[in-house]
């Protein structure tokens, strides 16, 4: 079972992202007054598709081009996490800037997985 949550997180990497459009998994973020430290990446996958009139304003070779690689402040990149807790987060960092004045994307703590899969070894995390 999932848990929605759609808020605002503050992401701490170990190392600045080479690419700020394209910054990867963190290695820790903050929610609510807390902090948790990402131990494993579950999943990871990327949505670049542009929506309305942003989706128009391409070539059609330009526009696949944008779908398999992203374009600028078009997309989402999502994360599912365990963390040190052993509790399953999906976040995403949302590509489009935030306003004309800030260009950089946003991270949402999109959903809580409460009833994450057994591990390897045939735990559940949660249930430690």
């Amino acid at each position: 079972m999932k848990r929605f949550i759609g808020e605002p997180i503050q992401p701490e990497f170990n190392e600045q992202p080479s690419l700020l459009k394209k910054p990867g998994s963190p290695a820790r973020f903050r929610w609510r007054g807390e902090t948790f430290a990402v131990t494993q990446v579950l999943s990871e996958w990327h949505e670049y598709s542009r929506h309305g009139r942003a989706a128009l304003n391409m070539t059609p070779a330009h526009a696949q081009a944008a779908l398999e690689r992203g374009s600028r402040g078009a997309g989402r990149d999502y994360f599912t996490l365990r963390t040190d807790a052993g509790r399953v987060f999906t976040l995403y960092y949302d590509r489009a800037p935030k306003s004309v004045s800030d260009s950089l994307g946003e991270w949402i703590l999109l959903e809580e997985d409460l009833a994450p899969e057994e591990n390897s070894n045939g735990e559940n995390p949660i249930k430690k």
